[in-house]
């Protein structure tokens, strides 16, 4: 009989818990329920689900949540084409922006056929490996190393190596995620509106001592400076810097004299051009170590 009013006891001891816990969880849920609009859910199924960061929030589901209180416009996301964007414009009621598409650009233009090699690098197939080791089995240490770190941190299929191992940027894909940015050693990707057509593709701080390494590099002659209107160009350290806050000034007169074609024009439609005074590289094959 005692044993039956001690199992009798603890029932209703439990019951008693569960339904007062069941009573302070019903409370709090009252208390601390935070409303979330439907919408979110809407705008984020019309969103990639790439979670890149390009559009300047951790991921979709942020964006989504930013579009809703009005703090980003649709057309920030740069994965979608401007017709989804235009879709979720239409469906929260808003404009969808007009944000100039932004891409990542590389400052070296040393592939194996121009810059020459110092040693011969066996390990890891790994740009990062390769710059722990001396900084790499290049002569121009500043130049890219052409292992393709960049290629494979693309989940956008935005970035491919070229014959040359040097990476190529498909501007049509490229969301300006900056993972390029982040993964290589040498700090050559940087992230530029479209509208940056004029571009010194090298970042060797050595001026015309670096022409012994590769045959395209800047070597600090100041002839773009000189031909470019004031302040566009300076040369700084040995090495051309474009200020791009004068970028309305940029024109293809300033590469025109460029000696070694480091000064390029990016064309939308004919690609990456060079001054007609610029080196012709008709070397296809790799310089010998």
């Amino acid at each position: 009989m005692e044993e039956l009013t001690n199992i009798l006891i603890a029932g209703v001891a439990m019951t008693t818990l569960g339904i007062s816990l069941s009573v302070v969880l019903s409370i709090a849920n009252r208390k601390l329920w935070v409303y979330e609009d439907p919408r979110i859910d809407e705008v984020e199924e019309m969103l990639p689900h790439s979670n890149c960061g390009a559009c300047g929030t951790p991921g979709c589901r942020p964006f989504a949540e930013a579009l809703i209180k009005g703090d980003v416009q649709p057309a920030q996301c740069t994965v979608n084409n401007s017709e989804v964007n235009g879709d979720i414009a239409d469906y929260l009621g808003i404009d969808a922006g007009d944000i100039e598409k932004r891409v990542a650009r590389l400052a070296c233009a040393g592939g194996t056929h121009v810059a020459r090699m110092r040693s011969h690098y066996a390990g890891l197939n790994s740009c990062r490996a390769a710059a722990v080791v001396s900084g790499g089995p290049k002569s121009c240490v500043w130049g890219c190393l052409g292992l393709g770190d960049c290629e494979v941190v693309c989940d956008l299929d935005a970035i491919h190596m070229d014959k040359h191992g040097l990476p190529i940027v498909d501007d049509d894909k490229c969301t300006a995620c900056e993972d390029c940015v982040d993964v290589c050693p040498k700090d050559l990707f940087s992230i530029h509106p479209v509208s940056h057509r004029l571009w010194v593709a090298c970042k060797n701080p050595l001026g015309d001592e670096a022409e012994t390494d590769c045959d395209v590099a800047c070597t600090g002659c100041e002839r773009c400076a000189k031909d470019s209107p004031e302040g566009l160009i300076d040369i700084r350290d040995k090495l051309a810097v474009i200020d791009y806050s004068k970028n309305s000034l940029a024109s293809t007169v300033a590469m025109e004299r460029c000696p070694t074609g480091a000064i390029v024009w990016l064309d939308d439609k004919r690609g990456t051009l060079k001054g007609r005074e610029s080196k012709r590289i008709v070397r296809t094959e790799a310089l010998p170590l």
